[in-house]
């Protein structure tokens, strides 16, 4: 897909804005401006900000929606403390996203992303059309009160070995995952100027809590969520248990489930022109 031919941005060079909702200056980007239809407000990933987006996704969901990326609250270059639960953490999404204007959305949430989408239509059913949820999990799911120990592993194998540790979290030791963690890595370098600011150390620990939270939350009723739900992810999830988007599948009531071969954590990154071809085929319905 190639970005909307009305607008003369792409996910390299689309401006950073900020809007005001309530005592909070979020930093957002927005891309498809003037396609029709609902707006796709997009939910990031732990320890990530604006720059942490695959372009190859953003611009190829872009082609044809009005896709809007921001900031958490404390993180990047958005003000305010970093909230500490995905509960917080959803009701400033509503509150960015109503700040915008928007009355109803789209969401598309990757990993802790995909819980907070949870918590926004559960808390707002009305403000939400569709969701993609990927690389996710429900509250109280298997192995997700144990990302933390994960995700620290990790970052000292990655620092052990002179690699970013998205390499390991998010892809697979074989070498089909290996080449995919390299190209992935090699897109988010893609933008050069007008970069976000990387998150803090307290912002990544305010979300490790919130993750923590919600891996040892008691399981929702999600039948009660009838929206049409695009659910994703790799057979190899190692940071949220594969198994957790089976069960997710299963319990939401109008969910369609798409999990990608020798793949983890970043599959919908890994296999981005899949992956983008079907969200924009749900998206259109």
């Amino acid at each position: 897909m190639t970005p909307s031919l009305t607008s003369p941005h792409t996910w390299k060079n689309v401006p950073t804005r900020t809007v005001a909702a309530g005592a909070v200056q979020f930093a957002y980007r927005e891309l498809g401006t003037d396609n029709p239809g609902t707006a796709l407000v997009c939910l990031i990933h732990l320890a990530a900000v604006l720059d942490n987006w695959d372009p190859r996704v953003i611009d190829g969901l872009a082609a044809r929606h009005r896709v809007i990326t921001f900031d958490n609250r404390g993180v990047g270059a958005s003000s305010g403390a970093p909230a500490a639960s995905m509960e917080e953490m959803a009701r400033d999404a509503i509150s960015f996203i109503k700040a915008l204007g928007l009355k109803q959305v789209d969401l598309f949430g990757f990993s802790m992303g995909g819980m907070i989408a949870q918590e926004i239509v559960q808390m707002e059913p009305l403000l939400v059309r569709r969701m993609i949820i990927t690389g996710t999990g429900p509250a109280g799911g298997e192995g997700i009160s144990k990302v933390a120990r994960v995700t620290y592993l990790d970052m000292l194998r990655g620092w052990v070995t002179f690699q970013d540790p998205k390499q390991f979290l998010f892809f697979t030791r074989t070498p089909a995952g290996i080449r995919a963690g390299k190209e992935f890595l090699l897109r988010l370098k893609e933008r050069t100027e007008g970069r976000d600011q990387a998150i803090t150390v307290a912002a990544l620990q305010a979300q490790l809590k919130a993750l923590r939270l919600w891996g040892n939350k008691a399981p929702a009723d999600l039948s009660k969520i009838r929206h049409p739900v695009l659910v994703a992810n790799g057979d190899s999830d190692r940071m949220v248990p594969s198994k957790n988007t089976h069960d997710l599948a299963q319990r939401l009531p109008n969910s369609e489930l798409v999990i990608y071969p020798d793949s983890g954590h970043g599959a919908v990154f890994q296999f981005h022109a899949d992956f983008v071809a079907r969200a924009l085929a749900f998206l259109a319905r």
